[in-house]
Order: structure tokens, then C-alpha cells, then sequence
């Protein structure tokens, strides 16, 4: 069944509103997108420099490419990176399983770092262990290029619908 999307684009003082019908059913097809590079990475996988190359409903996979600029006062990765990246698998695979009118947050995250990385490809899979209808479990691993175990964590993620999820929708940050 299509979905409405409204999209407002405010130039100067005028408000331009879009209104474009939607026929994905899911995010899920609006993700895989990254995957294909019909839409462009989401601004912090720019920043961090991670690549989406996986997502299915339940699971999101991504890329990274751990260097020197990435380090911490020691020389190794520095956790908060492996937090982000974990943290985003995870977070594509909580939104694969929602609608497209919907969003949602992290309400808490928790990490556990197994070995210290210096440089290499690392590879972050998130997957749902439990979804509700409003509280959601996901889990993440992230492995090295040799698949050594580097770090597991979890999160606690909330799913925002109507008002709350208003102006967080993926279209709409796309569009502006």
C-alpha cells in the first residue's frame, strides 16, 4: 500500500511542500539503497568513514577502515569509534524493521572491547534479538580481517511513531 511523504523545504521565507507517494513498504528497501549507493551514506559514516554493505530485515552490516587518524593517545583505535560503528550496525538493523513513518533512538548502548586494534579492515554486524512494539534488543560484533572477535555490544533501542517520529523521518532528512 503506498505511503504520502511530505517533504518541506523552506527557501527564504517561503515553504515549499512535496508531496510524493511512497510505495516501499518498509525501510528496509529504502537501506539497501546505501548498499546499492542509490542514496549517500548518512552523514556520520562520511565523518567516520564506514561503509554500509549489507542490510536485511534484522541485520545490518558495515565496513571500516581502521588507520592512524583513527587512534587514540596510546596508538590504538580509539574506543569511541568502535562505539559508532557498532552502534550504527546496530541502528540499521533496528530500522530495517520498521515502517517508513517511523524512527526510533538509542536509549542505552554498552560495549565490551576483547583486543586492541591498531589498523585494519574491521567489519560491524548488528542484529535484533528481540523487537516489540515499542522497545527493541540489538546486538553487535565486530571483527578484524583475520575474524578475531574485537569488540561485542548491545543496545536498548526505542521505536519513535506519529508526532514523535515526526521530522525524523529518513526521506525527510534526505530531501533537505
Amino acid at each position: 500500500m503506498p505511503k504520502y511523504v511530505y517533504i518541506h523545504i523552506l527557501l527564504g521565507e517561503r515553504t515549499i511542500i512535496i508531496e510524493r507517494v511512497v510505495t516501499m513498504a518498509k525501510m528496509l528497501d529504502y537501506l539497501q539503497k546505501y548498499v546499492s549507493g542509490e542514496v549517500a551514506a548518512p552523514p556520520v559514516a562520511q565523518l567516520v568513514g564506514f561503509r554500509v554493505t549489507d542490510v536485511e530485515e534484522g541485520k545490518g552490516t558495515i565496513e571500516f577502515e581502521a588507520t592512524k587518524s583513527h587512534a587514540n593517545p596510546t596508538g590504538t583505535l580509539h574506543g569511541g569509534i568502535l562505539c559508532v560503528i557498532g552502534d550504527s550496525a546496530m541502528g540499521l538493523a533496528y530500522a530495517s524493521a520498521l515502517e517508513l513513518d517511523e524512527s526510533f533512538v538509542t536509549l542505552e548502548l554498552k560495549i565490551n572491547y576483547l583486543r586492541p586494534v591498531w589498523e585494519g579492515k574491521l567489519l560491524a554486524t548488528g542484529r535484533i534479538v528481540q523487537k516489540g512494539k515499542t522497545i527493541g534488543l540489538v546486538e553487535f560484533d565486530i571483527i578484524d580481517d583475520k575474524e578475531k572477535l574485537v569488540a561485542r555490544g548491545s543496545g536498548t533501542f526505542m521505536t519513535l511513531q506519529g508526532d514523535k517520529a515526526s521530522g525524523r523521518l529518513v526521506n525527510e532528512v534526505q530531501a533537505v
